[in-house]
């Protein structure tokens, strides 16, 4: 499976990029399983998910916990909690 990965605020500064698209292995079913192979693609990418209970994810513009499973998402998107004022 191919998904466009979006990461915005600190995720983005952290990793480098604001978008890249992935093949997804057949293995990776959750939210989380993807949090952790995302976290092993490089050390930016290492620093970025380090604390991955601090990330909010949304599969295809809905928002989804990390134990919601992928179902073919075609856009998954990782931002950091957001804070008003």
């Amino acid at each position: 499976m191919r998904a466009k990965i979006l990461y915005f605020a600190w995720l983005r500064e952290q990793i480098g990029t604001a978008e890249e698209i992935i093949e997804l292995p057949p293995e990776i079913s959750t939210v989380a399983e993807l949090i952790q192979l995302l976290a092993r693609r490089s050390p930016n990418h290492a620093r970025a998910f380090a604390k991955p209970d601090t990330i909010h994810v949304a599969l295809d513009h809905r928002h989804a916990s990390h134990t919601a499973p992928l179902n073919g998402s075609a856009e998954i998107a990782f931002f950091p909690p957001v804070t008003g004022g």
